[in-house]
């Protein structure tokens, strides 16, 4: 390749120095000099020619080799890519099958703990229901035995005292003030009686109130973590149907 270059430099300085024509814008060129020079451009030129498609030949399987090797090298990595979104995707599914699980668990404990405090609740509210009940009748029997002993009373001495008209309207005034004060202690026992079963109420519903703002608790708790599903109704509505 070196030596078509120097020939055609020398034809251009031939060319360049060569007399010239005139009234033209020919010249005169030694002949055989130039065919001289045309002769070794072409004896070297197809050497370099092949030299020069040896170099494309080698180019092109360089370039199909490194095609096949980014090919390969791209199906490798979009294997590896996949592989690793496979297992990224069952590892969020094992975690989230975990979350879910342990989630339903907390449900199950907190409505368990919830059905369980309304039942001790529940049985509270009963067994105190039925002292109050028991003592009220007591208080109402007391009362109406006290109010029946007086009228007895009241009766005997306004019999003992017939006959005698003073008398006999003292004894009757007594007999109606003793049975005044017999309905007025009938009415302090029952009264004394509501307030009873009043304040053992009043406990019982604040034993309810901090039961269920525990189990409302616990519920945000779970709401504010995870999204689980659909919950049954919740046992404070049912202790309240109860109680209703």
């Amino acid at each position: 390749m070196y030596r078509v270059f120097e020939a055609l430099d020398e034809l251009v300085t031939i060319v360049e120095e060569a007399r010239g024509v005139p009234m033209t814008s020919g010249c005169v060129v030694p002949r055989g000099d130039v065919l001289e020079l045309l002769d070794d451009i072409r004896d070297a030129i197809p050497g370099e020619m092949d030299d020069a498609q040896d170099v494309l030949d080698h180019r092109d399987q360089l370039v199909t080799k490194a095609a096949a090797q980014a090919e390969k090298t791209l199906g490798d990595s979009r294997t590896g890519a996949e592989r690793m979104v496979a297992e990224a995707q069952d590892e969020a599914n094992r975690i989230l099958s975990e979350a879910r699980a342990r989630a339903e668990r907390m449900v199950a404990e907190a409505e368990g703990a919830a059905e369980r405090a309304a039942e001790a609740g529940r049985r509270e509210y009963e067994t105190a229901l039925d002292r109050a009940q028991a003592e009220a009748e007591r208080m109402v029997q007391a009362g109406r035995a006290t109010y029946e002993r007086a009228v007895e009373d009241g009766k005997a001495e306004q019999a003992r005292l017939v006959g005698q008209t003073e008398i006999a309207q003292a004894a009757h005034g007594e007999a109606q003030r003793i049975a005044d004060a017999a309905a007025a202690e009938a009415d302090r026992l029952r009264s004394e009686c509501d307030d009873y079963v009043d304040a053992k109420l009043s406990d019982f519903e604040e034993l309810l109130t901090k039961t269920l703002r525990t189990v409302g608790k616990g519920r945000d708790q779970l709401r504010g973590s995870f999204a689980p599903p659909r919950m049954a109704p919740a046992p404070s509505e049912r202790v309240f149907d109860y109680v209703d």
